[in-house]
């Protein structure tokens, strides 16, 4: 699958325990009612937390946010509000979602369903709330990196 290139999100949970993950494995369901997924492993601390709040934010990652993407996938970064403390965010209005400064658009979501599927769930997310930031290029991930789609690069 690393020859099948993927845009690249932030996926975060507020409240109490807030956390906070790359992913990529995260789509476009339906335009109506507008809904996403993302995929979790069930080892991941995310999956606990977005099972806990019934709700996750995701912020779609501009090139420019390599770094942030990278901070959030790794293992070692602090648990719990200590990962956002050097981070531009703001909470999301509806679900109180860590929302990221810069990212290319935001997403607030309700969970409507969870499928489990091997090691990962599969978590079916109603939009209840959308921004679109200032534009920029989108940060994809391909072949094992990162990379940067500018636009209209594909015509």
């Amino acid at each position: 699958m690393s020859r099948f290139a993927t845009g690249v999100v932030v996926l975060t949970v507020g409240g109490t325990r807030p956390h906070g993950m790359t992913a990529n494995a995260f789509t476009s369901v339906s335009l109506d009612p507008p809904s996403v997924l993302c995929c979790v492993a069930h080892n991941a601390v995310m999956h606990d937390a977005i099972t806990g709040a019934g709700a996750f934010g995701v912020s779609i990652m501009d090139a420019e946010q390599e770094e942030l993407a990278r901070f959030f996938a790794d293992k070692k970064r602090p648990l719990g509000p200590a990962q956002f403390e050097a981070v531009d965010w703001a909470p999301g209005p509806v679900t109180g979602s860590p929302l990221l400064a810069g990212a290319l658009a935001w997403l607030e979501c309700e969970v409507t369903e969870g499928y489990g599927v091997g090691d990962h769930s599969v978590f079916l997310g109603g939009v209840v709330g959308a921004r679109r930031g200032e534009g920029g290029d989108g940060l994809l991930f391909f072949d094992g990196g990162f990379h940067r789609l500018s636009p209209g690069a594909a015509r």
